[in-house]
């Protein structure tokens, strides 16, 4: 398989129309049409759409794990830090649109790979809090994965009810904070 600048540009094309259209609606011959090119041109790179979406499924989840690259920074509130991460995670989300995101929450749910990544982020998260006496002593896995569970969940239900991203995040920092309080210690 040929990887080059065309390959880039296929790419390009199909996450634009996942986002505009849907995930999975999106066929080799939608992407022929938007580029002008020939069968020959996509099947020399790609031995079919679903390669081409797991790319952009890929790219899609490392730019969601981006939010977490700066760390935690003692001089931060630990709280409005990770308040602030889930929010971009969030936005990140709202930005692919409404159809890719369903791909996204779909593949989440069969794809181990992505779960294990944010739960073991979100456990190292709750161990430092503990650690530094931030939270109350809680159950780290249990909380992890209710942190993941409300976040995904939050994302899905405010993007299929059509939420702008600006009372999406609204509701879901308010919400969060409800949830922080709880916890402090």
């Amino acid at each position: 398989m040929i990887s080059d600048e065309m390959s880039e540009e296929i790419i390009a094309v199909a996450s634009r129309l996942a986002t505009a259209e849907g995930a999975h609606r999106l066929t080799v011959r939608k992407i022929l049409r938007a580029m002008d090119i020939s069968n020959r041109v996509f099947y020399n790179r790609f031995h079919n759409i679903d390669e081409v979406l797991e790319i952009v499924y890929t790219n899609n989840i490392v730019q969601m794990r981006g939010c977490l690259a700066d760390g935690y920074d003692d001089k931060k509130d630990f709280f409005e830090y990770v308040l602030d991460v889930l929010t971009q995670v969030l936005e990140s989300t709202y930005d692919m649109r409404e159809q890719f995101s369903q791909y996204v929450f779909e593949k989440d749910s069969i794809n181990d790979s992505n779960y294990k990544w944010w739960m073991g982020e979100i456990e190292k998260l709750v161990e430092y809090a503990k650690s530094k006496g931030i939270i109350k002593d809680v159950d780290s896995k249990v909380l992890s994965y209710s942190i993941w569970c409300f976040a995904r969940g939050f994302n899905a239900d405010a993007i299929c009810r059509r939420f702008t991203k600006e009372e999406a995040i609204e509701y879901f920092r308010y919400g969060m904070g409800f949830f922080f309080e709880g916890l402090k210690k």
